[in-house]
């Protein structure tokens, strides 16, 4: 099953005017790169943003977010999200933000 176009379209309109964003087909769906690093994306099950290990428990405590699990492990500061946290503008926007804050801050690649 290949993920939603309509999520990704909706990341991609809010990502649109945020310089240094490219689109990467990964995971069995597609990430939204800052400056080469992952910021966020969606698979076959719903969404996902990298929010770094110090931003996890709020990026957590917001609905429809959860651990981030490939291969059966937990990915340590990445969070899964649920289509309809990622189609609530509130949900989607503070995920947005921990991730912006956190990836914004590394290297470019």
């Amino acid at each position: 099953m290949a993920y939603d176009e309509g999520l990704a379209q909706i990341l991609r309109d809010d990502l649109a005017e945020m310089p240094g964003i490219t689109e990467k087909k990964m995971f069995g769906g597609i990430a939204f790169m800052l400056n080469g690093n992952m910021l966020c994306g969606v698979h076959k099950a719903g969404g996902m943003f990298r929010v770094g290990k110090e931003n996890e428990a709020p990026a957590l405590a917001v609905e429809g977010a959860g651990d981030m699990t490939f291969t059966g492990k937990k990915m340590g500061g990445m969070v899964d999200v649920s289509d309809d946290a990622l189609v609530d503008d509130a949900r989607r926007n503070t995920l947005m933000e921990l991730a912006y804050n956190f990836v914004g801050g590394l290297p470019a690649k």
